[in-house]
């Protein structure tokens, strides 16, 4: 008898949505859950060099709670690519400026980082706020424990 380990393809995979509420939830804690489902490792057929998750829509991404004196001491840096290029910006004032990328910027940093990561990336739907345009999808509540 010829064994083999099996190898998910497209076809055999369902494809779900899921909304997340991320009010009061830690930062990390949620990003690490919502990118396991991103990823599809909740799944039995989970294979690593395919697409076997669900996409996820994160709402109230302004009421993300972070631990410790974070929102001072964290530090979120881009460069324009020339000589002294260099911006940063503190997790508070990100929030202020741009709430869905404190979420966006945490699930991306715990993707993987190659072509199959930039295309899950594209799953992941977060708002401000409670409303979302996905109504058309159907997506079904997913409950994550707000632990500390």
């Amino acid at each position: 008898m010829k064994k083999y380990t099996y190898s998910a393809k497209q076809t055999d995979i369902l494809k779900k949505w899921y909304v997340v509420d991320a009010s009061g939830m830690v930062l990390g804690r949620l990003a690490s859950q919502v990118a396991s489902r991103l990823r599809g490792k909740h799944n039995p057929l989970f294979t690593p060099h395919v697409d076997c998750g669900d996409s996820v829509i994160v709402i109230n991404a302004e009421k993300i709670v972070l631990t410790g004196r974070k929102w001072d001491q964290k530090m979120y840096h881009r460069h324009s690519g020339y000589t002294g290029g260099l911006k940063s910006i503190t997790a508070k004032k990100l929030l202020e400026k741009r709430a869905e990328d404190l979420v966006r910027f945490a699930v991306k940093g715990m993707l993987p980082k190659n072509r199959l990561g930039t295309k899950i990336l594209k799953k992941l739907k977060v708002y401000t706020g409670g409303n979302h345009p996905h109504e058309a999808q159907q997506p079904q509540d997913l409950s994550l424990s707000p632990t500390d």
